[in-house]
């Protein structure tokens, strides 16, 4: 089955980057939605990005609205992996960070109970 597995976390100062990538290691994932999810010691996991796309060709992200503006979802089909590139990063946004999959994509896309994939997760430590 899917297997998500997340790199590119890691220990940055306030302002500055991270590229986070989120890969299925059996090269079998067949859905149309994937996301990016995080979770800070005591919260609830909640929603961050996500890339849904259809065969009429469209491709469509959305974003929380804590992230609009400095992080950007994208995929490459051809890898069968999906980024989350993060800018101008805060204290607040340090997390674990989780990469999803859903087969079909779905309106309620910030719901981590839509997802069937899940991995490990990263840890980004944003200091101030």
């Amino acid at each position: 089955q899917v297997q998500l597995v997340e790199s590119g976390g890691g220990l940055v100062q306030a302002g500055n980057s991270l590229k986070l990538s989120c890969a299925d290691s059996t090269n079998t994932f067949s859905g149309m939605q994937l996301a990016w999810f995080r979770q800070a010691p005591g919260n609830e996991r909640e929603f961050v990005a996500v890339i849904q796309w259809s065969d009429r060709g469209g491709t469509f992200t959305y974003y929380a609205d804590s992230v609009k503006g400095r992080f950007a979802i994208s995929r490459d089909s051809d890898k069968n992996t999906f980024y989350l590139q993060m800018n101008n990063l805060k204290p607040e946004d340090t997390a674990v960070y989780y990469c999803a999959g859903a087969p079909e994509w779905d309106s309620y896309y910030f719901r981590p109970s839509l997802y069937n994939y899940w991995g490990q997760g990263t840890q980004v430590t944003v200091s101030s």
